[in-house]
């Protein structure tokens, strides 16, 4: 079967899932196909003549839309992008756009063609995935991959500005485990995640490295601070626990390290890890002390 041209690009038009349309060089809609229809709410005729991006761009971004549209009208070229629609009812939408620019018989720019794919289930599916990735499955706090990823970006040689770091160790954990099984030992170790966050500032990181060791990640390397926040942490995990059997009690050691850009994060990390043995191996009763091996 033969069929013309016109009546393919037709076809194709009604059927693809894709939305379709082509805006001018003055941002109004001069086609939309049934898809893009059906995503705003609005019939193919009220569409046509109207700014595009008053119609599914998002408030934020109409200002970049507009300027997209005008450097795509002075050099003839126009880039994949991808960004927030609004669709039927408010709702927003991730879309990865392929955006081209439309020529006319005289080679000049007159209008961007855009094919535009909803995204937004994979996009949410990313972002699960890549917390997923960065969290404790126990506690819900940040892991061991999410806190040197934060180290990292604090120390960074160029745009780092340092950090302090409080390295966490329980005391007597081995001994609820023990007596009581590791279902009360992680009950307790959620615990103790839910008392680090309450102490920890809004710009902090309080991540379980693995077994009962927990980091805290401070944005403001001051010393004095540090010192003050190991003393609320010790002051906090020494505060009995619900236990099987009635109240448990457990200490903590705290190791303190500051670091700087250009440092590596292991090494700032195996710094606060001696400093909270030499803190344990100093301990004359449960209550432990905090120690500082800054230079």
């Amino acid at each position: 079967m033969t069929v013309a041209t016109g009546e393919l690009s037709a076809a194709f038009l009604r059927s693809t899932r894709a939305l379709v349309c082509i805006v001018d060089g003055q941002g109004r809609i001069v086609l939309a196909n049934p898809a893009l229809e059906s995503f705003t709410g609005i019939p193919a005729a009220q569409l046509v003549g109207q700014l595009f991006y008053d119609v599914y761009v998002v408030p934020e971004h109409r200002l970049l839309a507009q300027d997209a549209v005008a450097r795509a009208m002075d050099t003839g070229v126009a880039h994949p992008q991808e960004g927030d629609w609004l669709a039927a009812g408010g709702k927003r939408r991730r879309i990865a756009m392929q955006n081209d620019v439309l020529l006319d018989d005289e080679g000049r720019p007159w209008a961007v063609a855009c094919v535009g794919f909803d995204v937004t289930t994979a996009r949410e599916r990313e972002a699960q995935l890549h917390r997923r990735t960065r969290t404790d499955l126990l506690t819900g706090m940040a892991n061991r991959s999410a806190l040197f990823e934060e180290l990292r970006a604090h120390l960074d040689p160029e745009t780092g500005t340092g950090c302090g770091v409080l390295f966490c160790d329980l005391d007597q954990f081995k001994v609820v485990n023990d007596r009581f099984g590791h279902a009360a030992g992680d009950a307790l170790l959620m615990d103790v995640a839910t008392r680090l966050c309450a102490v920890a500032g809004a710009d902090d990181m309080v991540a379980r490295i693995g077994g009962d060791e927990f980091v805290l990640v401070c944005r403001d390397g001051d010393q004095d601070r540090l010192a003050a926040l190991a003393a609320q942490v010790r002051e906090q995990v020494g505060r009995p626990f619900a236990g099987p059997a009635g109240e448990l009690s457990v200490g903590v050691s705290v190791g303190i390290a500051i670091g700087q850009p250009g440092e590596a994060p292991d090494q700032l990390v195996i710094r606060a890890d001696r400093a909270m043995y030499g803190a344990k191996s100093r301990h004359t009763r449960q209550t432990p002390r905090e120690h500082s091996v800054e230079d």
